[in-house]
């Protein structure tokens, strides 16, 4: 009688329990990066009362009699579920779609999260607001001089830093590459022909180069039909054609494949020529020195003056004109019946600029955004894994920590050996579903109420055997 009592305790309290989790579920149903719980239960030690025997020549075998003595907790479990993403627009924020967790430090303690609502500190540091524990990444490697190389996901993650303000200094142009079409229907200038009829065959483009103090110029190159030659251009380089007598732009341009021999004009010009085959690519390029390419990418260096303010000396500058290559068409200067377009299509010089924005790619990459147009990788965020993510104890403020069951953590980079990608602007919400959460309700208060009865009959039971005696 007495075995019934305490079996119908050990319901009440550990269906207590169960109603504990599940309103620590419901609880967080709009907790960021929350997983919810889940209690199993599992049958107590069953007391016997008779013993099995095996089956004899006469009779079958006996099974054995028992007695269960209750039920207890088997497990709590926390369920890794992915929960839905939820859209903000904050660039700080980031969901994880798929396996993994951030990594954040507090001292010499890591924790792990899926909650990805980060935001900068006063120092730039990548943090969780609520308690300034900073994300966990790479950082390109500081190659001086302001200069970011690669990131090396195969080092120790670090602290992540966005520096807001931080200079990214001048870049001067070292190449323009060309991916021009000259009009093959321009007529042929005769030789000793007047300037009207030389402006008629001729094309003009303009681009902006830097040099190394950040200084914009202006790159000209003026190509006109080679009098009477067929299928040949000659090129005219200038560097600011149209500056002031004052300006800080020596006169002096020179252009050749070989430096050493280059001579520019003293008007401040460079020459080369340009002649392409019969099928509009380019067959060879002769710079003013008599110096002939045929094959091969075709890069003209071109070097000018730049007068230091400070010292009042010139520095010399140079950069390299990309062609095109003999015989292709791809980003190439070629001469087909078409309307000329002579475009440089990009140069690799910027002036001084300063980080205005950044943002988080997939891959967990962050990228910063400059004044001058540029872009650099400031670090990449690492996510973490375990085999067993099940096994990690919750910390509180959505955080787990690593436990002897849940293996260590394998830290790398996003969507590399199953960890998911990262989504910038959005938020991970809750996995909790409250019509689940809601039944599970329904069915802990029913078996709490039937193990009240349980106790509720076995004592009227005991009451009965009480009165016999009377």
């Amino acid at each position: 009688m007495m075995r019934s009592l305490y079996s119908g305790v050990s319901g009440l309290q550990n269906h207590q329990v169960r109603m504990d989790v599940i309103g620590n579920n419901i609880s967080n149903v709009n907790t960021i990066g929350f997983k919810k719980g889940r209690v199993n239960f599992q049958d107590i030690i069953s007391q016997n009362i008779g013993g099995a025997a095996r089956p004899t020549e006469e009779n079958g075998g006996i099974n054995p009699k028992q007695v269960g003595l209750g039920m207890m907790v088997a497990t709590i479990d926390t369920i890794h579920t992915q929960g839905s993403l939820q859209n903000t627009g904050v660039i700080s924020d980031a969901a994880i779609q798929g396996n993994g967790f951030y990594v954040l430090r507090t001292g010499e303690k890591e924790l792990y999260t899926r909650a990805g609502g980060f935001s900068l500190d006063a120092d730039g540091y990548l943090v969780n607001p609520a308690n300034g524990f900073r994300l966990q990444g790479w950082l390109p490697e500081d190659l001086g001089d302001g200069v970011l190389g690669a990131i090396k996901t195969a080092a120790d993650v670090t602290d992540l830093v966005i520096p807001i303000g931080s200079k990214d200094p001048a870049r001067q142009t070292t190449l323009v590459e060309l991916a021009s079409n000259l009009d093959k229907r321009t007529p042929i200038i005769p030789p000793g022909a007047s300037p009207a009829v030389i402006s008629e065959g001729s094309w003009s483009l303009d681009k902006s180069i830097y040099d190394s103090f950040g200084n914009a110029h202006i790159l000209r190159m003026n190509f006109v039909r080679t009098p009477g030659i067929n299928n040949s251009w000659d090129v005219t380089v200038q560097i600011d054609p149209d500056r002031p007598a004052d300006a800080d732009v020596a006169p002096n341009v020179t252009l050749g494949f070989d430096p050493a021999t280059a001579a520019g004009n003293v008007d401040g010009e460079g020459e080369f020529t340009i002649t392409f085959d019969n099928l509009g690519a380019i067959a060879d390029v002769l710079d003013a020195q008599g110096n002939l390419v045929t094959e091969g990418r075709i890069q003209i260096p071109v070097t000018f003056d730049v007068e230091n303010d400070a010292t009042g000396t010139t520095i010399t500058q140079v950069f390299l004109i990309d062609i095109g290559e003999v015989g292709s068409y791809t980003n190439s200067t070629t001469q087909f019946a078409e309307t000329s377009t002579t475009k440089a299509f990009r140069q690799d010089g910027y002036t001084m600029g300063y980080l205005e924005n950044y943002r988080i790619d997939q891959k967990g990459i962050i990228t910063g955004v400059y004044s001058n147009g540029t872009e650099r990788d400031l670090g990449q965020i690492a996510l973490a894994t375990f085999t067993n993510p099940g096994g990690l104890e919750k910390a509180g403020e959505t955080e787990f920590a690593r436990t002897l069951n849940s293996g260590d953590a394998l830290i790398g980079p996003s969507g590399v050996a199953g960890r998911g990608k990262i989504i910038s602007g959005t938020l991970e919400m809750s996995n909790v579903d409250l019509a689940e959460q809601f039944t599970d309700m329904i069915v802990t208060q029913r078996g709490f109420q039937s193990n009240s009865k349980t106790i509720q009959t076995s004592d009227q039971m005991l009451q009965e055997l009480l009165t016999l005696k009377r």
